[in-house]
């Protein structure tokens, strides 16, 4: 059975964020938008979502402070999807533990092949993990 997944998206540029979750929905992802960081952690603790993909400047917490925030608590995937293009921001991001760094302006449809890869990648990794005789966590009651 195909669970959907879900997506959070935090930027503060509502077009953007709108334009983003229409390319995920359509690509078949339950997605919340969130303008700022501070309410999309705020989001995440009561309900966890599968992917985030993160602006780095935005009001309050900036996408770099809630990125290891969240690294604190999890191993969610995340995208950084961002203006800043300096080769020390694409570096910061990653150190604090993004998965990927997307400079804008971007292609949605390059974010959106992005996120699939991602969870081809999990999905990948469970099945093997399934394969070398690991407890499939999915399939318990």
């Amino acid at each position: 059975m195909n669970v959907e997944k879900k997506i959070y998206i935090a930027d503060d540029e509502d077009s953007i964020r709108l334009a983003v979750k229409a390319f995920l929905e359509n690509a078949g992802y339950v997605v919340e938008d969130f303008a700022s960081g501070d309410l999309l952690l705020e989001a995440f603790a009561e309900s966890p979502a599968d992917l985030v993909v993160l602006d780095v400047m935005m009001p309050g917490s900036n996408g770099f402070v809630v990125c290891k925030e969240l690294r604190k608590t999890s191993y969610v995937p995340i995208i950084m999807l961002t203006a800043r293009d300096s080769d020390l921001d694409y570096a910061t991001g990653l150190e604090l533990g993004s998965d990927d760094y997307l400079v804008k302006p971007f292609s949605p449809m390059a974010l959106t092949m992005r996120v699939k890869a991602i969870f081809r990648r999990i999905e990948y990794e469970r099945q093997r993990s399934v394969g070398n005789g690991e407890l499939d966590e999915t399939k318990q009651n």
